[in-house]
């Protein structure tokens, strides 16, 4: 008897000034990866309730908050300027820890390493985010973590970090390639006509 197997679910954290690519890279990459939503089913996740204004204004409409979300599996956790403010929401990190302890898998863009530095999740790992923000992501991270300059992202097994906005898009395709194959990254890279260089 074949098993069913179910598509895992991706939560996306939105704020009031994200960054926009910092989510809607992440986002492309799991809904062209997803099968026609067979893979992946992907929705956005605010803090609060209410429409959250994007870093130069644009206005998006999170499909659920931290009090009703669905349980996901990957938990994505993107930056911009706004992060700087949501690093000391407690609500949201403590969702975010809490989450953690069931999802497969958490996932950092850029300064929303700044947010996941106040989960507790850091300890003892290598980590990274937008160079411009490495003196911070050193100050808010716990000492036992190591920062690292040079790379587009770095993974520690179940927590992932990736450093600024376009680098979210690599990071997101080497996250389907870990999951379902080197063959499916490439294929979702070749539809979104990306030139994706899986290091």
């Amino acid at each position: 008897m074949d098993q069913v197997c179910l598509a895992r679910k991706v939560a996306i954290v939105v704020f009031n000034q994200i960054e926009a690519l910092d989510f809607t890279g992440p986002f492309e990459v799991f809904l062209t990866s997803s099968g026609g939503g067979k893979d992946f089913q992907i929705y956005t996740v605010a803090p609060d309730e209410g429409p959250v204004t994007v870093l130069g204004g644009l206005s998006i409409n999170p499909a659920y908050t931290i009090h009703n979300c669905p349980p996901p599996d990957l938990i994505i956790v993107p930056g911009g300027p706004g992060a700087r403010t949501e690093m000391n929401n407690s609500a949201l990190t403590d969702w975010i820890a809490q989450t953690a302890a069931t999802a497969e898998l958490v996932l950092s863009v850029c300064t929303g390493a700044l947010i996941l530095a106040k989960t507790g999740l850091l300890e003892d790992l290598n980590i990274t985010t937008h160079h411009r923000a490495l003196e911070e992501l050193k100050a808010a991270a716990p000492a036992s973590a190591v920062i690292i300059a040079d790379k587009r992202y770095v993974d520690n097994g179940k927590i992932i970090l990736s450093a600024g906005v376009s680098a979210g898009i690599d990071m997101s395709l080497y996250v389907v390639g870990r999951l379902l194959g080197a063959d499916r990254a490439q294929l979702t890279a070749t539809l979104m006509e990306y030139n994706y260089n899986s290091i």
